[in-house]
């Protein structure tokens, strides 16, 4: 893409994309993996909150950075590939040097889906049986896909439920901030970075922490993306509809005005630095506020109601808010 292409399009052409890339990865997958894993990884949505919401995250979070945080993170960023590129395109003329270190950040937290949906130098990888958790950096040119979810799965009616595949998001948030922990080099720490700004907003979404399933969908929903919703009209997948819950933004200063709006965070919550307990938390919330009437059983399609609606929107942005929270205090007290 060049540097004046936008966040949003991104994401139509991951749609674009999607049932290609799909039947490239089932040979490679069908390898190393059972049929409900496979599953799992096949039409992935692209992110989380979609590129505003991972800006929003990253805005709430640049909030509470110390200085000193600040200082580090920029040196870091500024060793990413898109730094003088994709992201200078993206910002707003006459942005003071302060704000353009903001939106920079900000959009470091849509870089790992920017490599799937619009950098045709980034390639598809499959998950292979057996597979550690993973090292990345930026001469690797895999997009990581399966990094992005964790597919804990529930069932609605008995039917036994399929192991969780990994690596996957929680461990690869572990990995990254061991090695902002580290003494790892800079440009390994830049990588780093810009994936821990993205995978703490991935698993603050409840449906990428999630897989629904049943005995008819014994490999599960995929986080939704199997699940047919009717708004104005019917065909869209319950998974769209939740990343895009607050609305689109191409460029980082569209997305300030709904993120200043947040709530703040809850302190007690926000004080919270467990990866694994963020992932169940959202695995809760997706039972219990996603998977719930007019969204019942199967695979719908299910028209959703104005109080649903409702509850989405406060529940995205209260997740948003403690993602961007968490996401800081990380930063100030492990970024070396």
């Amino acid at each position: 893409m060049s540097g004046q292409s936008t966040v949003l399009s991104f994401v139509e052409s991951q749609k674009a994309r999607r049932a290609g890339r799909a039947r490239r990865a089932v040979a490679a997958l069908m390898a190393g993996l059972g049929v409900c894993a496979i599953a799992s990884l096949l039409a992935r949505p692209l992110g989380a909150w979609d590129g505003k919401g991972h800006m929003m995250v990253a805005y709430v979070a640049y909030q509470q950075l110390t200085q000193a945080t600040k200082d580090r993170v920029d040196k870091l960023l500024r060793k990413n590939p898109y730094y003088k590129t994709k992201w200078k395109g993206l910002l707003p003329d006459g942005v003071n040097d302060a704000d353009k270190k903001m939106y920079v950040f900000m959009l470091a937290a849509t870089w790992p889906d920017e490599i799937k949906g619009g950098d045709d130098n980034y390639k598809d990888d499959a998950l292979e049986a057996g597979t550690a958790d993973e090292d990345g950096n930026y001469n690797d040119k895999k997009q990581h896909r399966y990094w992005h979810f964790v597919d804990l799965a529930f069932s609605t009616d008995s039917t036994a439920v399929p192991g969780t595949p990994a690596p996957n998001a929680e461990t690869q948030i572990e990995r990254f901030r061991d090695a902002l922990k580290s003494n790892k080099s800079d440009k390994q720490k830049s990588y780093d970075l810009v994936w821990l700004l993205h995978l703490v907003g991935d698993v603050h979404q409840p449906l990428h922490c999630t897989t629904r399933v049943d005995a008819a969908h014994q490999a599960g929903d995929r986080g939704g993306n199997a699940v047919t919703i009717c708004l104005e009209t019917c065909g869209s997948d319950l998974h769209t509809y939740w990343d895009h819950v607050l609305g689109d933004a191409s460029k980082p200063d569209e997305a300030v005005p709904t993120a200043q709006a947040l709530p703040a965070a809850d302190a007690g919550k926000a004080g919270n630095v467990t990866t694994h307990d963020w992932v169940t938390e959202s695995f809760g919330l997706a039972k219990t506020t996603v998977y719930v009437d007019p969204v019942l059983a199967g695979v719908g399609p299910f028209t959703l109601t104005q109080p649903y609606k409702d509850a989405a929107k406060a529940l995205a942005r209260q997740q948003i808010a403690l993602a961007g929270a968490r996401l800081a205090r990380i930063l100030n007290n492990e970024l070396k």
